[in-house]
């Protein structure tokens, strides 16, 4: 199932060979719930994303991961934050070493169905009383809680 592995503070960890920017999307319903995924690349559950391709805009970019991954329309209304940790890379099955480099940007729904996607084994909206249950890595639960915090200066890190 893993084609990434995700190495945090790990001395063992191999060396970053590439940085690649990428979106996360914190989308939380009119009930308080957040949009996760089961990552079919990790296991893990995780917040839909991915990385800006050629000819986009950033916004663009969340906008299209997000119903690429989920079926669900957004509209980005912020950002939570810039997360670059270099204690945190990810190796993926191709030697390719991506050093974390994140934006993860707030956005609300506004149509579309839940569906799986290549990239999921399961997609659902998550009361955030449940998220203990869940396997999600460090980085990730870092941005659901920001998210959660809802101020209005984005965290740098």
């Amino acid at each position: 199932m893993s084609r990434r592995t995700d190495y945090f503070n790990d001395p063992d960890a191999p060396k970053a060979n590439s940085i690649v920017p990428a979106v996360t999307a914190f989308v939380v319903n009119d009930t308080g719930e957040v949009l996760l995924e089961r990552r079919s690349d990790n296991g893990r559950w995780g917040m839909p994303g991915g990385v800006q391709e050629v000819g986009e805009n950033i916004a663009g970019t969340v906008v299209r991961e997000v119903l690429e991954e989920t079926g669900i329309h957004v509209e980005v209304v912020g950002l939570v934050g810039i997360f670059t940790d270099p204690g945190h890379v990810i190796a993926f099955a191709d030697g390719e070493v991506r050093q974390e480099f994140s934006l993860c940007f707030r956005a609300r729904p506004v149509g579309g169905e839940i569906k799986v996607s290549s990239e999921s084994f399961a997609v659902r909206w998550v009361p955030r009383s449940e998220l203990d249950d869940l396997d999600i890595s460090p980085t990730t639960r870092r941005r659901l809680d920001e998210g959660f915090r809802d101020v209005p200066i984005p965290v740098i890190s």
